[in-house]
């Protein structure tokens, strides 16, 4: 297995023509060499599925010593792939270093070049897995002795791209929509805070809207409270159909008194799926990290047209950890008291259940 990249090399040249003239003459090199002769059949196989102007050899500022060959030094080229239909324009670039001991005995290394895919930065969890393609089975590619894979690695990376691409789009899709749906329903009200305790800088403080209507068939399910050292957890649950939904459930919690005077009163993560698009999104309200939790408790039990709310009333005690325990068994009795789970726990959608000690609204 070679070593990590301590750092990406310097970027090939940009002449197309030079380019493939020194892709095919490396290919002809190592076809005539016996043990890289399936490193050079691979690499004219991929240059018959990408095309040559997707290949470039990678050469780095240390590697124009005259004794350098194939035959001794790790192989590195460049490979641009494109995302999928309908994503086709999308493309990204992927650097693929072969150490001299592939395939017989070494993996290949892939590390992702391109800072961005589309319009959104790439975060370190992609390009740290992207890293371990041929590291980490439960992600990537288990390797072969004897056997070339670099196709299959491409793929695989093409494939986490994509769906951390279509994610992506699928927030800013949500968000627009949420917007959408404040401005039909006269919620367009901004607000900057100073206070760590509320809403984020410039996200929509829908405490300060005015009282606003459940939609039509919207059941809010609420779990009976869980108290620890004076401090209580409240969890409710509903089913959605639409994201632009969402601000209008919450709108109508926060004019409620009882609630709005809570420490953190909404508390929530929703997930709602459109045609194959999966639209998803989570608030604090104040408490840090507590709505990335609620939207990992969604995903694990495989929750979709989902909103849930948790509201915490403050003690004077401080709980630590324990406050988080606290909010996701909220969660998640709201989620049982609705039928959103299945015996075992898991996302059924089952007919709603009543009979847990929780009321619905």
């Amino acid at each position: 297995m070679s070593a990590p990249l301590s750092a990406p090399p310097s970027p090939p040249p940009e002449d197309n023509t030079e380019s493939a003239i020194v892709l095919d003459s490396l290919i002809e090199y190592l076809l005539s060499v016996p043990e890289r002769e399936p490193v050079g059949s691979e690499l004219e196989v991929l240059k018959s599925i990408y095309g040559p102007e997707s290949i470039r050899i990678w050469e780095s500022a240390d590697e124009d010593r005259p004794s350098r060959t194939p035959e001794n030094d790790t192989i590195r080229y460049q490979v641009v792939l494109g995302l999928p239909s309908p994503y086709d324009d999308v493309k990204v670039k992927v650097l693929v270093s072969l150490p001299t001991t592939y395939p017989a005995s070494s993996a290949p290394q892939l590390q992702l070049l391109s800072r961005y895919i589309g319009a959104f930065g790439v975060d370190s969890t992609l390009f740290g897995s992207i890293l371990r393609t041929f590291i980490s089975s439960t992600s990537g590619i288990d390797f072969i002795p004897d056997s070339v894979c670099v196709f299959d690695g491409l793929q695989n990376v093409l494939d986490r791209c994509t769906r951390w691409y279509e994610d992506h789009l699928s927030m800013e899709k949500a968000g627009e929509l949420v917007r959408e749906g404040l401005r039909g329903n006269g919620i367009d009200n901004l607000k900057t805070v100073d206070s760590p305790d509320e809403a984020k800088v410039g996200v929509v403080d829908i405490r300060q809207s005015q009282p606003v209507a459940l939609p039509q068939g919207i059941q809010i399910f609420e779990a009976e409270p869980i108290v620890d050292r004076k401090s209580s957890f409240i969890g409710r649950a509903c089913a959605i159909s639409d994201p632009s939904q969402v601000p209008v459930i919450l709108a109508h919690l926060s004019a409620d008194r009882r609630i709005s005077r809570a420490a953190h009163p909404i508390i929530n993560a929703w997930r709602c799926k459109i045609g194959n698009v999966l639209h998803q999104d989570n608030d604090d309200d104040g408490e840090t990290a507590a709505g990335g939790r609620l939207a990992h408790l969604l995903q694990i039990l495989d929750l979709s047209n989902v909103l849930v709310i948790v509201t915490r009333y403050f003690g004077g005690i401080h709980l630590g950890p324990d406050r988080f325990k606290h909010i996701n068994q909220a969660a998640r009795n709201a989620l049982e008291l609705g039928g959103f789970l299945d015996e075992d726990g898991e996302g059924g959608g089952k007919k709603a259940r009543t009979g847990h000690g929780g009321k619905k609204k």
